[in-house]
């Protein structure tokens, strides 16, 4: 593995007494699906869960239709490189999973909400090379065929092990090793060693075990059973890995135990550091094949069906008639000509998307706010465009900026660090915060300037909006 060095440990880990058994819940997490729909304030809202964020231009063109004929006529892109429907009919939940099953969006109805699988977007379409280590004989894993058989397994209703206990918060991460997909945090985390093997761990710290790459995603599941069996012995309800106790979490060793029963061979790595990347940045990205794509990010996260149907017209007519969803919010839509790459790029620049890290609305991000959501204290995406359309950019090395209407910050990045723009009733607090929600408190001191040109500490006091777009852009700019 990379000698990267791998996130801090998880603070609500930390700490003396008694083993506790982690979080107590008296019921399940509430995570929408495609069958479960939640009831927000506009309507009713569906997750549709894109495995990979792999979808065909048949299966996009399907969703669009959806999103026209039942919803608000938009496409909202989650954190986790899936699809939310929002303003739907309260009683659509039987067309709208008839119309999913024909396109292969619903592939089984008992295990909708655990197909949590996040994978690299960039697998196979970068030059990215591999470690000095790797076997330049061997060709690189395909995260994407690990993110398709993955999904089959989680949906197979003769697995050993029943698996639709898990919560739909938890998350299997697939990363083809340049670290994007280990900055989420998965619970169950395969990175590809470029020598015919990947690494297997839960979360990103602690020890591992490198299988072979054909045997990745059935190991994948197995480390899903041991970890439900480790949350059984110690009596919790917890739904991540991280949210049990650091002596009561799944272990490599129990691990292997499972593997070697399933016939897979595993060896012990007893200190998983992983490598820390970056998502990928929106532009043209040159393929080893001489084709290019075009990676797009959504502002705020959200596209109208306008905007959607122009990607699917250039997949289908264009490019290899795919589109993969990152878990950015944004797209990757490859195989397309050279010299007709920069072109169709502009145009997606002229229909709203964001297509170069220099712009401020790269790598920013917000709920959905009112008057979707009844728990905020702001129309959070309106605040959030007009602070973004200020003209105070920030730059390609900006930090990711995210606001929430409420203090439950639905959505935001994983990882770290992050600008937490948070809705106060009267203004907003702006801070940064590292990967594990605890401030920053030198970083968080944020400077603007005052109506009458003087200079005043801005941070972490609430900010009115009219100071919103300085004090933000000055906290993306933190060191």
């Amino acid at each position: 593995m990379s000698t990267t060095p791998a996130p801090p440990p998880d603070r609500a880990a930390a700490g003396a007494g008694a083993p506790s058994a982690g979080p107590v819940r008296e019921r399940g997490d509430a995570c929408p699906g495609a069958l479960r729909l939640h009831a927000a304030d506009d309507g009713a809202l569906a997750r549709i869960r894109l495995p990979g964020g792999l979808l065909t231009v048949r299966q996009a063109s399907a969703l669009a239709r959806i999103a026209e004929e039942f919803g608000d006529g938009h496409l909202d892109l989650t954190s986790r490189g899936n699809v939310q429907l929002r303003g739907l009919p309260a009683d659509c939940g039987g067309l709208l999973a008839e119309r999913l099953r024909l396109r292969g969006l619903l592939p089984s109805e008992r295990h909708d909400r655990i197909r949590n699988v996040a994978a690299s977007p960039l697998c196979g379409l970068d030059s990215r090379p591999f470690d000095s280590t790797s076997d330049p004989e061997v060709a690189p894993a395909d995260v994407q065929a690990w993110a398709r058989e993955l999904d089959g397994l989680l949906c197979a209703d003769d697995a050993p092990v029943d698996l639709t206990h898990l919560s739909g918060r938890f998350l299997f991460g697939l990363d083809d090793g340049r670290g994007d997909i280990v900055a989420l945090r998965p619970d169950v985390t395969l990175i590809a060693s470029g020598s015919g093997h990947a690494d297997l761990c839960f979360g990103t710290t602690g020890s591992g075990l490198r299988v072979s790459a054909a045997d990745a995603p059935r190991a994948a599941v197995l480390a899903a059973a041991e970890f439900l069996a480790a949350r059984e012995a110690c009596g919790s309800t917890a739904w991540r890995v991280r949210e049990l106790p650091a002596g009561q979490r799944p272990s490599a060793a129990r691990l292997a135990e499972r593997l070697t029963a399933a016939g897979i061979a595993s060896t012990l790595l007893p200190d998983s550091r992983l490598p820390l990347g970056e998502p990928p940045a929106p532009g043209l990205v040159t393929c080893p094949d001489g084709t290019c794509s075009l990676s797009v990010t959504a502002p705020l996260g959200r596209l109208t069906v306008a905007q959607w149907r122009l990607v699917v017209r250039m997949a289908a007519e264009e490019g290899d008639q795919t589109i993969r969803v990152t878990p950015w919010r944004g797209l990757v839509v490859p195989g397309f000509p050279a010299e007709e790459a920069p072109g169709l790029l502009a145009d997606l620049a002229g229909a709203g998307f964001v297509t170069s890290a220099e712009s401020a609305w790269h790598r920013a991000g917000a709920c959905a706010g009112r008057p979707g959501c009844a728990k905020s204290l702001a129309d959070v995406r309106a605040d959030a465009a007009a602070c973004l359309a200020s003209g105070q950019a920030a730059g390609a090395a900006a930090l990711p900026v995210y606001w929430s209407g409420c203090e439950r910050r639905c959505g935001h990045p994983g990882g770290g660090p992050w600008v937490d723009v948070l809705a106060t009733g009267d203004g907003y607090r702006v801070t940064v915060q590292d990967g594990h929600r605890v401030m920053v408190q030198d970083a968080s001191r944020v400077t603007v300037q005052d109506e009458d040109g003087g200079r005043q500490d801005a941070g972490p006091r609430t900010v009115t909006t009219a100071g919103l777009a300085g004090a933000v852009a000055a906290a993306r700019t933190t060191t």
